[in-house]
């Protein structure tokens, strides 16, 4: 391997348009997976750095936030649509649901959408049906084939320019609040040494554990909910409700509701079905941060409403 070479696969993880025009196709990006066993990993550096009121709240706290960002925007709203915002608020919470290091907000509803087209066809990316559970879990995002942006898939949003920068650099918000949290915490450590808290401390502990914790719980959708719970909606494909998921995810574990009717902005359909997420969603409609909120039809509560397809 040559200098350029080497250089070209540095720029590759700040630029990925860079790496897509490298990747061989039917392949696993095996470089990926050695970054993502790293950042679990890093997880076990708790043993050195120890552990704090401040840190464990910082952790609780990021994933928390990320989790909506993902669940109420990445997904609620770039892949689905189900309000409107303007476009300052589209970019912060874009830039929210992309520290949580699952790609940009275009690749991400990218896939989805291919998901919602294809469920449990061979061109889902990650149905548990068609390709297994650990591949639909966490294997299909280092497959060279699921790497690139569908643009065509996300034209609606593809016209924002920062938009386009966000998605081709989206290593640079993860890496930003790496160093955040480090300036943070040595500021705490020394300004406030009773919090007994430290940089390093910090990273570990609101960075890596927390986005460790956020992968797999937001993971668990793609492969658990299309395997275990109840299907209260005939669907065309195998998703299910699931109450622990549904807490986890603040709401997303409403997974058969979902795949039933993807337009709603809730996905609990029942005054029982817990969904903080679309709680939370309400809340940033009364302050008028959102709006034009699409809310559960009341034809779809009494049975009446047939199930929508590729939404």
């Amino acid at each position: 391997m040559n200098f350029k070479s080497v250089m070209l696969s540095i720029q590759g993880w700040f630029d990925t348009s860079l790496k897509e025009k490298n990747l061989k196709q039917g392949t696993i990006h095996w470089a990926r997976v050695f970054i993502f066993i790293l950042v679990h990993l890093s997880c076990l550096a708790v043993f050195w750095v120890g552990w704090s009121f401040t840190a464990v709240f910082t952790a609780i706290f990021l994933f928390y936030l990320r989790m909506f960002a993902i669940t109420g925007f990445y997904h609620r709203y770039f892949s689905h649509k189900t309000f409107k915002m303007n476009r300052f608020w589209q970019f912060i919470f874009a830039v929210l649901g992309n520290s949580a290091s699952q790609r940009g907000p275009l690749w991400w509803a990218g896939h989805h959408r291919l998901h919602h087209r294809y469920t449990e066809e061979q061109q889902d990316p990650h149905s548990p049906i068609q390709h297994g559970l650990l591949w639909s879990h966490v294997g299909w995002i280092f497959y060279s084939d699921n790497f690139k942006t569908d643009y065509e898939s996300v034209r609606d949003f593809a016209k924002y320019p920062e938009l386009l920068w966000l998605n081709r650099h989206d290593n640079i918000v993860p890496i930003c609040l790496i160093l955040i949290l480090f300036a943070v915490g040595t500021l705490l450590e020394n300004y406030y040494p009773d919090l007994h808290t430290s940089g390093m401390q910090l990273v570990i502990w609101g960075f890596f554990i927390s986005t460790v914790a956020l992968f797999h719980v937001t993971f668990s959708i793609n492969s658990i909910s299309h395997v275990w719970g109840t299907q209260t909606f005939q669907t065309e494909d195998k998703s299910r409700n699931n109450f622990f998921l549904a807490l986890l995810t603040m709401g997303e574990g409403w997974h058969n509701n979902h795949h039933y009717y993807p337009r709603s902005a809730s996905q609990g359909f029942r005054w029982w079905q817990i969904d903080i997420t679309y709680y939370l969603l309400c809340f940033l409609e009364k302050i008028n941060v959102i709006y034009e909120m699409n809310k559960v039809p009341l034809e779809l509560k009494k049975g009446k409403l047939p199930a929508q397809k590729n939404n």
